[in-house]
Formats: structure tokens, C-alpha cells, sequence
């Protein structure tokens, strides 16, 4: 196994594993953080390509425009309800709500692509939205309307995520960097103009630690993380990288715990184990094709 690769896509899960807590403390709409995420990401992402004397292809880009506008406009989507929800209820609850993004896949790829829904997704899925529900904390006494919003909004969130999946399977000729350069450049247009409608001048007034925290998820947690991920997922075997995802919930939830002090009751710890326990089964399956 490339020894460089898996460090590289290790410490890329680091880094997208800690966005909840740089977020968290970014006093500014979901949406505003989603665009400057966006645009920091994309030009820190062209000037890799730059760097290493890579050029976007026309060709490829214009025969699938309509699916890269209606990815980037996912993309956008799906970042603005995740930061979202981190407004509302733990980083881990929102964390949990949105790795729930491969079991809408598993449900719809059925549909859009034909594919066999075995009776072993079928119970990693049922297994899955258990955990959901624990994880929640909807059956807590003292669930608020607050934290049902941040639920709902990492929902959103995810499937907005398993959109952006199931799109880029129709995707043909692009590089995972000419797709998510794209994929930023469409997100970044279209939040811009409902970012300026929406929020008021007076919220873009920073406190330094502020704008430090806003460039670390623009320049870290998109540019260097994605650059880290797309160098390393093309040289690891398909399952090695799916084991190594993991690592993200796994160290926003902890970081949740030590760090923000956020709580966590035995019905939470045991609905984290189902969702990353069966989304794991699910996508580690046998697979005779592979």
C-alpha cells in the first residue's frame, strides 16, 4: 500500500473531522461561511493545479455543464444546512445526522442507476435511521424545537451530500479536481447574490480571531484537505479508503465530547455505533465485481 497516500488521506479526515469546531465559533450566517469556504477553497484548488501544470479541460466540462451546475448547487446547499445545524445542536448530533448521507444513496441508486439493493443494505439502512432516531435525541424529555431544527437542517445536509454522489456517477472525463474546482466555482455563484440579498453589512465585521478561524476553513478545510484527499483516494484500494472516513465522524464526535464539552447519553454513544457501524458493513460488502 502506498504508505504516503494513507497519510495523506488520514490526515485529510483530520482536518475535515475539526471543521465543527472552527465553524462553531464563526459569528456569521451559515451561508456567508458556505461562500468564503467556496471561493478561498476554489482558488487555493487552481492554484495547486497551477502548481503542478495541470489545465481544466473545456471539452469535458462543457459535455457536462448541467450536471456540474446541479452538483455545485448541491455542494453549496449542503455546506450552508451543515454549518447550519452545527447552530443548533451538538457537532456530534449534526456530525451523525449528516453521515446518514450513504444511506440515501443505498436508497436511491436503486432508482436513478438500477443498482441491487441486497437485503444486507437493506438492514444496515433500517439499523442506520435507528441510530438516527437515538442519536437525535428525540426521544430525550428535554428535546427542544432548537435542536429538532439542527436535526432536520443535518438531514438536509445530507441529502443534499448523497445528490452530489449520485450526480458525479453520471459525471464522464473529468479529473476529481476539474470536477471540484467546478463544483466550488457554480457553488460560490450562486450563494454570492442570496448571501448580499440576505445578510447585513454589519455581520462581515470580524473580530480578528474571527477572520483567522474563517481563512482556516477556506485555506485547511477545504483547499488543503480536498488536495490531500483527491492525491491519496487514487492510489488506496476502493475499502481502504472507505475505512479511513470514518475517521471524520469519529473525531468531530470526540471533539465534541473533550473539547465543547457537548453531551453525549448512552442512547447517543449507541446511536453513533449504528449509523457508523452499519453505513461501514454496508460499504465494505462483499462485492464479486470489484
Amino acid at each position: 500500500m502506498n504508505r504516503s497516500a494513507r497519510w495523506q488521506m488520514l490526515l485529510s479526515m483530520v482536518i475535515f473531522g475539526t471543521i465543527g469546531l472552527f465553524v462553531k465559533y464563526i459569528p456569521l450566517p451559515s451561508a456567508a461561511i458556505a461562500l468564503v469556504r467556496g471561493v478561498v477553497g476554489l482558488l487555493f484548488l487552481l492554484i495547486v493545479m497551477a502548481a503542478g501544470r495541470k489545465k481544466l479541460s473545456l471539452t469535458a466540462i462543457r459535455s457536462n455543464l448541467l450536471i456540474l451546475i446541479l452538483s455545485g448547487i448541491a455542494l453549496g446547499g449542503n455546506w450552508m444546512l451543515l454549518f447550519e445545524s452545527y447552530r443548533h445542536t451538538t457537532v456530534a448530533t449534526a456530525t451523525l445526522c449528516y453521515y446518514l448521507a450513504p444511506v440515501f444513496v443505498v436508497l436511491l441508486s436503486p432508482v436513478f442507476y438500477k443498482e441491487r439493493l441486497t437485503g444486507r443494505k437493506l438492514v444496515c439502512t433500517l439499523a442506520a435511521l435507528i441510530g438516527m432516531v437515538l442519536v437525535s435525541g428525540i426521544l430525550d424529555a428535554g428535546f427542544s424545537p432548537a435542536q429538532l431544527t439542527g436535526v432536520l437542517c443535518g438531514l438536509g445536509a445530507a441529502a443534499l451530500y448523497a445528490a452530489v454522489v449520485l450526480l458525479n456517477k453520471a459525471l464522464r472525463g473529468l479529473s476529481a479536481f476539474e470536477r471540484t474546482v467546478m463544483q466550488l466555482a457554480v457553488s460560490s455563484l450562486i450563494l454570492l447574490p442570496y448571501v448580499l440579498l440576505t445578510a447585513q453589512t454589519a455581520s462581515f465585521r470580524l473580530a480578528p480571531l474571527s477572520l483567522l478561524l474563517l481563512l482556516v476553513v477556506g485555506v485547511i478545510h477545504t483547499g488543503v484537505a480536498y488536495a490531500l484527499y483527491f492525491n491519496a483516494v487514487g492510489a488506496l484500494p476502493a475499502q481502504t479508503a472507505a475505512l479511513l472516513s470514518y475517521l471524520d465522524p469519529v473525531i468531530a464526535v470526540l471533539l465534541s465530547a473533550l473539547l465543547l464539552r457537548e453531551p453525549m447519553g448512552w442512547t447517543g454513544v449507541l446511536g453513533a455505533v449504528l449509523i457508523l457501524g452499519s453505513t461501514l458493513i454496508s460499504e465494505l460488502a462483499p462485492n464479486s465485481k470489484r
